[in-house]
């Protein structure tokens, strides 16, 4: 049992390894130097990869589910001066053009994917956590007084991602169920890459 523990985790780190690099060297927060339009514009990044995800492992009975992270974004997004740069950002940028080019971008999670499949997709959104920790300790003093309340999160993410690893662990057990969770992995860093490369684009 302990080799099939250790080969879930070796899998799906080796499955996207290379994604987490290209995203850890392309997002808004990626920068030597970020301020709060930054931030804005990785958390509606995130917002717009979220935002299928609950309502979808809602339609299934079995497999992961994930805590409330949208809401922490969009309470982040709402706050203060973070809210006023959006609203001017979107004056400013928003037409006919945008608005078609948002239309041209449809997408869903597969109605019938297997739950070790959906496991892979929230190793991919729980393990996101670690990294918001991270930036927070980096960001925290240069972007205050805004509270970056969803990097900063409940506390350390590390007790909840020890038991969602326990958790994949006990699910995500044989060879055919590590490649469904290796898909749904890349599917779910494909997904945010292709979001940001459409927001780099402009």
């Amino acid at each position: 049992m302990e080799t099939q523990e250790q080969d879930v985790l070796a899998a799906l780190r080796a499955a996207t390894a290379a994604r987490h690099a290209e995203l850890d060297a392309n997002t808004p927060l990626a920068a030597p130097h970020v301020d709060l339009a930054a931030y804005g514009a990785h958390l509606r990044l995130l917002e717009r990869w979220l935002a299928p995800v609950p309502a979808w492992l809602a339609g299934f009975d079995d497999g992961p589910h994930l805590p409330d992270y949208l809401g922490a974004i969009r309470a982040d997004l709402a706050h203060g001066a973070l809210a006023a740069a959006a609203a001017r950002l979107e004056r400013a940028t928003a037409g006919p053009a945008d608005q078609a080019g948002q239309a041209e971008q449809p997408f869903s999670w597969p109605a019938q994917a297997g739950a070790a499949y959906r496991w892979g997709v929230c190793y991919v959104v729980e393990g996101s956590q670690l990294g918001g920790a991270v930036l927070y300790k980096r960001l925290a003093p240069a972007l205050a007084p805004h509270p970056l309340a969803y990097l900063r999160g409940n506390g350390s993410p590390g007790p909840r991602w020890q038991q969602f690893l326990a958790a994949l662990r006990t699910h995500v057990v044989e060879p055919a169920q590590i490649e469904d969770a290796c898909a749904g992995a890349r599917d779910a860093f494909d997904r945010l890459i292709a979001l940001n490369r459409a927001e780099a684009r402009g």
